[in-house]
């Protein structure tokens, strides 16, 4: 009999699946679909990694609680990683998040704090310091930090980045990603460069956002921070886990324009995926110019469509903010 022991042994192998109708562009575009993953996000290889490495370091021991401020997707793949090993999960999350997200990972047995989103990150109510006090009161408890725990870059060098140059028989030029903790895009690029260092790494950055501001002026500028939609990517913080000479160049995608292409994935491809899914297609079709018919462009999608029912993919959501008629 072929099976699995446990639902984290089917973490990882996604496929790539070629672009057809929503990029504006002669490159070959390929999509690498990590909702395929069991908790519908790439989160959950470096959230099995964050674990297994504090274990190893004994950091987390039997019978602990983990806690984590999330946007949701590194909740889930905490979650399943919890479930099988026995440990407690509480996360923090921010308002902002859709609901779904929040109903998903209280049916995956986490307890959920939400915090206001228009905080600055050092404030005391803000996900991360939540997240912080909670990891100073609970005994036995461990902080993942996502944002500077390397572990996660390491996951997507270790998988990601390999499944990505064995899938495309070494050929790919360009790799383009939303950029949040940065553990996907530098895991993923240092592999990448590796192996050959003209691949171009383009990183998706949200207005409201400090990220490309910083990569091209090593300002971190609090005037470029405001409130925005996009669940996922970009920050008001510098993560650690960002390699920013790893990273050719950052590209802003409205909130606007993030939720039309993933309604334009889901109507047009067929691939029901998550809202900064569609900002990283907007981005590649604003870069197209940097781009010829020679080009091989993979496209990380981080994660399933589900987590957005009720926002990009609800018509009264998207009314209400000025994004459809």
């Amino acid at each position: 009999m072929k099976y699995y022991n446990h639902i984290i042994e089917t973490i990882g192998n996604t496929p790539l699946v070629k672009l057809n109708r929503v990029v504006d562009t002669e490159a070959t575009v390929l999509a690498k679909i990590e909702s395929f993953n069991p908790g519908h996000s790439t989160k959950d290889r470096m959230a099995l990694k964050m674990i297994e490495d504090a274990e190893k370091n004994g950091l987390l021991k039997k019978g602990g609680t983990v806690i984590e401020g999330t946007s949701g997707n590194t909740g889930m793949g905490l979650a399943l990683a919890c479930i099988q090993k026995g440990y407690k999960l509480i996360c923090t999350i921010s308002d902002k998040q859709s609901k779904e997200k929040i109903d998903v990972l209280k049916a995956m047995g986490a307890e959920i704090y939400t915090c206001p989103t228009n905080v600055p990150p050092e404030h005391p109510d803000s996900y991360y310091s939540v997240a912080k006090r909670l990891n100073q009161e609970i005994p036995n408890s461990f902080y993942p930090n996502q944002y500077d725990n390397l572990s996660n870059r390491k996951a997507h060098y270790e998988t990601t980045g390999p499944e990505i140059w064995e899938q495309t028989n070494g050929k790919i030029t360009h790799f383009i990603v939303g950029v949040g903790t940065g553990g996907t895009i530098s895991g993923i690029g240092q592999y990448l460069k590796e192996r050959n260092p003209n691949i171009k790494i383009w990183g998706v950055d949200s207005y409201g956002s400090v990220y490309k501001k910083y990569h091209e002026t090593g300002i971190f500028d609090e005037k470029e921070i405001y409130s925005y939609l996009t669940e996922g990517i970009g920050e008001d913080i510098i993560a650690k886990n960002v390699d920013f000479e790893l990273i050719d160049f950052f590209e802003k995608v409205t909130d606007k324009e993030g939720a039309l292409y993933a309604r334009r994935l889901a109507k047009e491809e067929g691939i029901l995926a998550g809202y900064s899914c569609g900002s990283a297609i907007a981005a590649i079709n604003q870069l197209k110019h940097k781009l010829n018919k020679d080009s091989i462009v993979v496209v990380l999608l981080h994660d399933h469509g589900t987590r957005y029912v009720g926002k990009i993919f609800n018509d009264d959501w998207m009314r209400e903010q000025g994004f459809i008629d």
